[in-house]
């Protein structure tokens, strides 16, 4: 899982970015158990306890690289129903479950700001709680490996080209390194470029801020 926000920003928000990494894995292990494999909920994945799905190394990149990832949800294909489809479902699973997050975030902006119900800073941290799940749900959407999007894309492409889905998998990590890193060193993210418009696109849809 990757996002990009301001060092001071990730270290105010740090319970609000353990919730959506958390429930993001949360809803890949019930997806799982809903197609039949249940090796997240033996392994203790199947709960929204931040402990049980940070990584401690993708924890502190969030911290001092701008970018971080938790520990990915096992799936054993093999217990499947529908091998094919359900790998999409529990790829989809995570991203979705982010919408939804938002989705709530900006409901809560639009009927909320202005009442006085809200002050100025727990407005912000929704702002940000809301851009934070989108921005996830965005970026794992992007059909590169590791990144759910190749898992629901590899799942279509599986019928008429195998050989193109097994690349997306192979080459995927060494593909998306380069662009995180590239980004990285230069201060132009390619990845942000393509993350942007729909970023700003749902913080409008959802919240009614332009970003």
């Amino acid at each position: 899982m990757l996002f990009r926000l301001p060092l001071e920003a990730l270290v105010l928000l740090i319970p609000t970015l353990m919730f959506a990494l958390s429930f993001h894995e949360f809803a890949h292990a019930w997806m799982a158990a809903k197609c039949g494999d249940n090796t997240a909920a033996r392994m203790g994945r199947l709960t929204l306890n931040p402990m049980a799905h940070l990584d401690v190394i993708g924890s502190l990149m969030i911290l001092f690289a701008g970018f971080g990832w938790a520990k990915p949800v096992p799936v054993d294909s093999r217990l499947l129903r529908n091998p094919r489809t359900d790998m999409m479902k529990v790829a989809a699973a995570g991203p979705v479950s982010n919408i939804l997050l938002a989705l709530a975030g900006g409901m809560t902006i639009r009927f909320l700001n202005g009442t006085g119900l809200l002050t100025e800073i727990i407005l912000i941290l929704i702002i940000y709680f809301t851009r934070i799940n989108i921005a996830l749900a965005v970026f794992n959407m992007i059909p590169i490996a590791p990144l759910d999007g190749s898992q629901i894309f590899s799942g279509y492409l599986m019928k008429n080209n195998p050989e193109l889905a097994w690349k997306i998998q192979a080459y995927g990590p060494q593909v998306l390194f380069g662009l995180i890193l590239f980004g990285y060193l230069t201060g132009f993210s390619i990845i942000w470029m393509v993350m942007e418009p729909f970023v700003s696109f749902f913080m409008l849809l959802f919240a009614g801020i332009a970003i």
